[in-house]
């Protein structure tokens, strides 16, 4: 096995996984630590070091709440449980699970971006073992990255300091880490030319930001995004991206916060001050359009072929991020309406409409799944375009067993995409790890050669996953089995395309 490999910056000696036959590095740096002078910069290359790296461990996870000390938080139930976890600024390591014995393989390479909302998560995270994973021929690879206030912050300082990397510094390491696989993932036995990226929720909007980006032209091939495809629904204007100016704006009121005056004083503060005062007043950095690395909003760059286009594997669950209108009386409905559709506000309202005029059960009808009507808005777009790069579509919906009932919740299909139901505390049966196989097998064929279609462990050939399009609006289902449906949008979901086409002329 390929226990011991020599990259750019030395040699690195990994340990035997769980299966033997699976090498797992952790813990190595691709980057220089961010810290000091380096703090709010991009990432610089990684130094060398003398003699073996012992990459046997995760490394430190990037600064971010303390972890594990809400019980009623669903995400301390699941992965988030160890409050002693090592923290720290400098956390620019990734981690390599390869099934290769020799370096000239030329194996698939799959790199990882977790998620938390641009302000928290690890590439540690229990449930993002790469393991399984790497078991179907694949090396993957998951990359620690700076969220919060060390990731995303903006100020007009920063702005005057480097104009031609302001902000984002987050996408900046995710991006460095693209680099370092290309230059590297030879010695793992990967293919530097075979490159697939993926993330969840904010590392799924991590991903299309990378594929939207002008500064990343020829670091992947293909991407997957789970549960990060998502416009505003019932919101004026749709999400198009936070201007330089409103960052910059939040960057001074943090400064403040802080109590400092200028950029040196801030670099000067101890990182946990940074941390602390970030949630204390409760901030949060969206990643800003900086016209630099974001040059406009990714869903619109993407949608309307403004960048390079790459097939793209993407869904979500079925009970997560649902929109309704914001309103509190079948006045206020009628209201919303008008300012939001216009003329089709009565076709709006027939379809939410109550016969017994019941707000309640009017916004019942109006409650839409967002990341459904941004997947299908994405088929539609490329109809437009006339896009042939494939998409190929799901929507996660098994019962999901526990105390907490807790149906199809943001980020549960993480622990079936990489197959590590064993890792979770819910009572998971056999179906579950049927399902959790044939989504692993789904992926890692996607990621190999772009088509996840293929055969079961056992052999046979598993359910047809065509290309979502208009025309055969194909969407894989994962219930208790998987199976395809065509069934196409709902009425309301209709309408709100229709509509949304219709701005656009």
């Amino acid at each position: 096995m390929l226990r011991m490999v020599t990259v750019k910056s030395g040699k690195v000696e990994g340990l035997p996984a769980a299966d033997p036959r699976i090498t797992a590095y952790k813990g190595i740096p691709y980057a220089a630590p961010p810290v000091g002078e380096l703090r709010w910069r991009v990432p610089q290359p990684a130094k060398n070091w003398q003699g073996v790296l012992k990459a046997y461990k995760f490394g430190p996870v990037p600064m971010q709440r303390i972890l594990g000390t809400d019980p009623d938080n669903i995400y301390t139930r699941e992965w988030f449980v160890d409050p002693d976890i090592e923290m720290s600024e400098d956390s620019l390591t990734l981690n390599v699970w390869t099934p290769a014995k020799s370096a000239d393989e030329k194996l698939p390479v799959f790199i990882w971006y977790y998620g938390g909302g641009y302000s928290e998560g690890m590439s540690a995270e229990m449930e993002l073992d790469g393991e399984r994973i790497a078991r179907r021929g694949i090396v993957v690879v998951t990359v620690n990255y700076r969220v919060n206030a060390f990731g995303f912050l903006a100020h007009p300082e920063l702005t005057a300091e480097n104009p031609d990397a302001p902000t984002n510094f987050g996408f900046y390491d995710q991006r460095m880490a693209n680099i370092w696989v290309r230059e590297n993932i030879a010695a793992f036995g990967g293919d530097p030319d075979n490159i697939t990226i993926g993330g969840q929720s904010a590392g799924g909007g991590s991903v299309l930001s990378q594929m939207a980006s002008p500064l990343t032209k020829g670091l992947f091939k293909r991407v997957i995004v789970e549960s990060g495809v998502s416009q505003m629904v019932y919101m004026t204007p749709t999400l198009r991206g936070v201007s330089m100016e409103q960052a910059e704006r939040t960057g001074r009121e943090f400064f403040d916060a802080l109590g400092v005056k200028t950029l040196a004083e801030a670099r000067a503060l101890d990182a946990t001050v940074i941390r602390d005062t970030f949630y204390k007043h409760k901030f949060f950095f969206y990643p800003p359009v900086d016209n630099v690395f974001q040059v406009g909003n990714h869903h619109e760059l993407i949608m309307n072929g403004n960048c390079d286009v790459k097939p793209m594997l993407f869904g979500h669950t079925a009970n997560e991020l649902y929109a309704v209108p914001k309103v509190k009386s079948i006045e206020e409905l009628k209201a919303f309406a008008a300012e939001h559709f216009g003329e089709d506000a009565p076709e709006f309202l027939r379809l939410v409409e109550s016969k017994i005029g019941s707000i309640t059960e009017s916004l019942s009808k109006a409650r839409l799944p967002s990341l459904e009507f941004t997947c299908l808005f994405f088929g539609e777009m490329k109809a437009r375009t006339n896009d042939k790069t494939p998409l190929y579509y799901y929507v996660f919906r098994p019962e999901i067993p526990g105390w907490d009932n807790p149906g199809c919740f943001h980020s549960v299909d993480l622990w079936f995409f990489f197959e590590t139901l064993a890792k979770c505390w819910r009572p998971f049966v056999g179906k579950h790890y049927d399902l959790s196989r044939q989504m692993c097998n789904y992926w890692a064929n996607f990621i190999k050669s772009g088509d996840p279609n293929g055969t079961d462990a056992d052999g046979s050939d598993m359910p047809l996953w065509e290309p979502y399009s208009v025309d055969n609006p194909c969407r894989m289902t994962f219930g208790d089995k998987a199976y395809p449906d065509y069934a196409g949008p709902s009425k309301l979901v209709r309408f709100l395309l229709d509509h949304e086409l219709k701005k656009r002329g």
